[in-house]
């Protein structure tokens, strides 16, 4: 049985026409229809769904962008968002497959990321085993090293090629099962060294409340806020704001300028702690900047590197949150674990300091404009202790106005 939504199959057909047939091909063989959508810059004769006019078209300026004298850079640039505009224009996707080298990645993924989570989206590509933050960010695209090149059809394409597919004629095929949860969606951020006390938040507050734990590693503050501002996500608490450390110091997993800009556009209450604001991430030793390299390093895994804050970086994190806090209208309450914001930073621990947790709190305090709505908690215990958890979860009570 046929689905009623098709599958789109995109690429430059000028350079990889036979590989997208036989993706086009296999997933028309399990009973899924399809559209073959051509983006390449170069004119050629094959027999494509959409051409690349077509798609070009849906530029909201250049609607001659194929044929103006430009650099193929530039044209790139254009006809990715071109497509962005034409795919998110669709109702009837049942999910979007894409075939490409760095370039044709990047001009395919910047469409798949503006079209909503659910929504089947696969790429494979040559450059899928390298770095691919910039081509996901914080959309469930998935991503298929391609091993060899997208070059026509040998032993190692017909496989990856033959999986990814079934991957999307299976995804268009079944569907999600229906979630019938009605609760409404609570969002949490946690890292390794604040997962006690999520998780006991979450104990808490599981059966009135979807929990919804955000990872804190740049693309997970992201991912939460995204979905604030997409309406998703209504309440929070942000246990774990350690991004802003990697923001400020400059490590691999900072979220960006953005941080709690969703909470404040949306005007959503607020209420957040300091978890491992104490740490700062890199990759394996070696992949520490040079000026870091006399500091107090832990070596978490072969992969991650943690740098413990200095004095310095705790008033420049404290001045940066406070200006972010007192931007927001709704409710906030921050709470201050004052025996350690995770648990490297309490007594005895690898990251005890306390003289630079103290700059954290004394920056806070005096930089935040405090009233009857915006208040700074400091409370005797460390960020895990159940009875600092526990505070947190009657301040989201007190703040949303919640009886359970």
């Amino acid at each position: 049985m046929r689905v009623s939504k098709k599958a789109y199959v995109v690429g430059t057909c000028d350079t990889k026409y036979q590989d997208l047939v036989f993706v086009r091909d296999l997933i028309e063989s399990s009973g899924v229809e399809t559209v073959l959508v051509d983006v390449g810059t170069t004119p050629h004769k094959y027999q494509v769904d959409i051409t690349a006019a077509t798609v070009a078209s849906f530029h909201p300026s250049r609607k001659d962008l194929l044929t103006s004298n430009q650099g193929r850079g530039d044209a790139v640039t254009a006809i990715s968002e071109a497509l962005t505009h034409y795919l998110s224009g669709l109702d009837n996707i049942a999910g979007v497959i894409g075939l490409g080298g760095s370039g044709g990645t990047a001009l395919i993924t910047r469409a798949m990321r503006a079209l909503p989570v659910g929504i089947p989206k696969v790429m494979v590509s040559t450059v899928a085993s390298g770095n691919i933050e910039p081509y996901v960010g914080v959309t469930d695209i998935m991503m298929v090293y391609s091993i060899t090149d997208i070059s026509g059809i040998n032993r190692i394409s017909h496989t990856i090629l033959s999986n990814a597919a079934h991957a999307v004629s299976g995804m268009a095929r079944q569907g999600i099962p229906e979630y019938t949860a009605d609760k409404p969606a609570l969002g949490l951020t946690m890292f390794g060294v604040t997962t006690a006390c999520v998780n006991s938040i979450q104990k808490d507050l599981k059966d009135s409340f979807d929990c919804l734990v955000f990872h804190a590693t740049g693309t997970g503050g992201r991912s939460m806020e995204k979905l604030v501002d997409s309406g998703f996500i209504k309440y929070i608490i942000d246990v774990t704001t350690t991004e802003i450390a990697d923001l400020i110091a400059g490590g691999v997993m900072s979220a960006g300028e953005d941080r709690m800009g969703a909470v404040i556009r949306q005007k959503l209450p607020y209420v957040g702690s300091l978890g491992a604001m104490d740490m700062v991430n890199f990759g394996s030793i070696d992949t520490v900047p040079e000026q870091y390299r006399s500091r107090r390093l832990y070596q978490h895994n072969a992969q991650v590197t943690l740098m413990r804050t200095s004095v310095e970086e705790n008033v420049k994190m404290g001045q940066w949150l406070a200006g972010k806090l007192n931007q927001m209208e709704a409710e906030v309450r921050l709470l201050i674990p004052e025996k350690g914001v995770s648990m490297l930073s309490v007594e005895g621990q690898y990251f005890y300091h306390p003289e630079a947790d103290r700059a954290l709190f004394e920056t806070l305090e005096a930089e935040v404009k405090q009233h009857e709505n915006r208040r700074l908690v400091r409370l005797p215990f460390a960020i895990n202790q159940p009875e600092f958890s526990s505070a947190l979860v009657a301040a989201f009570k007190e703040i949303n106005n919640i009886e359970l």
